[in-house]
This record gives C-alpha cells, structure tokens and sequence, in this order.
C-alpha cells in the first residue's frame, strides 16, 4: 500500500486517468485477478459500471486472467507449499473456489511426473534438514517438528508421512 501511495504522489496523472488506463497502469506492475481490480478501482472512486466495463475489455484483450492467475500461482508454489495453501492465498485474492478447483485439476493432471519430482525433492529435503535415516525409526520430537513443517506449508502432513513410510517399506 504505502509503495502505490509513494507512485501516486510522484505520477499526479494518476489521478486524471480512466478506470481503464488505472488498470492499465496496475496491471504492468503485477498481476491482479478481476475481484482484486473492483476494490481498487471503488479505492479510487470510479463508478461500478466503469470498473465492469473496464475490467470486461481487459479480459477481452488478454490483459487480465483470474485462470491465468491461479494457474501461475500454481506453477509458482508447487513443491513449495500444497494444496490448501495456494488455494487460501487464492481465496484470498477473490478466486472462486471452483475456479480454483477446476485448474488445480488440470494442472495436476498435466504436471503428474514433475509433482512426483518436487515431492521427491521435499522428501530428500525434510531427510536432510532433520537428519532422518529412516521413517519408521523417527522419535516423536522430530516427528512433530516434520508434521508441522508440511503443515505450515499446507500439505496434508500425515498422509505425505504415511507415503514415505510406505515407500521406504516397500524398498
């Protein structure tokens, strides 16, 4: 908030542009989903059939996309955090959470073998960061500590953790 204000006061053309040349302007900063460019423009005063109006010849010109949006999103926090993190920060942002529902499942569907990758990779990191040899053998401290981090990052924990045990007892 107080970098748009220090941009505002440094460009007072701002305050003389259209609903659509404010988007404009927001949009080549980052991107926005459709909800998000409401509030700013009822922020900054224009009418509501002007922000829809406006907002309808973005997504008309390819400019704003809410699928585009939760897609990057996606893309950006796979491996990282899990499903129910990326859709909260999605919520968040005034996605549907059927939008939401509906690309996560094609992009899970196109991504199987990279998300079996990153999983690997998270498996490798938790073994290295609390030095775990094998998943049956961990004491309970650090068993807490490994659901917590999955948690936080918003992983269904004991499921990933009845995975790993799986596959180190099938090996």
């Amino acid at each position: 908030m107080a970098f748009a204000t220090r941009v505002f006061a440094r460009h007072p053309s701002i305050e003389l542009m259209s609903c659509l040349d404010y988007f404009y302007f927001l949009l080549s900063r980052k991107d926005y989903s459709a909800s998000e460019l409401r509030k700013k423009g009822q922020e900054k005063g224009f009418g509501n059939e002007e922000i829809l109006e406006a907002i309808a010849q973005i997504q008309d010109r390819g400019y704003q996309s809410d699928t585009r949006l939760v897609a990057n999103s996606i893309a950006s926090a796979a491996g990282k955090y899990g499903k129910s993190a990326i859709k909260r920060k999605c919520l968040q942002k005034g996605i549907t959470n059927d939008l939401f529902e509906q690309v996560w499942e094609e992009e899970t569907a196109e991504n199987q073998d990279s998300e079996a990758e990153k999983l690997a990779e998270l498996k490798a990191k938790v073994m290295r960061k609390y030095k775990i040899d094998t998943w049956g053998k961990a004491d309970p401290k650090t068993k807490g500590k490994v659901l917590n981090y999955l948690q936080y990052r918003g992983f269904n924990a004991f499921e990933i953790w009845r995975q790993w045990q799986t596959e180190e007892d099938d090996e």
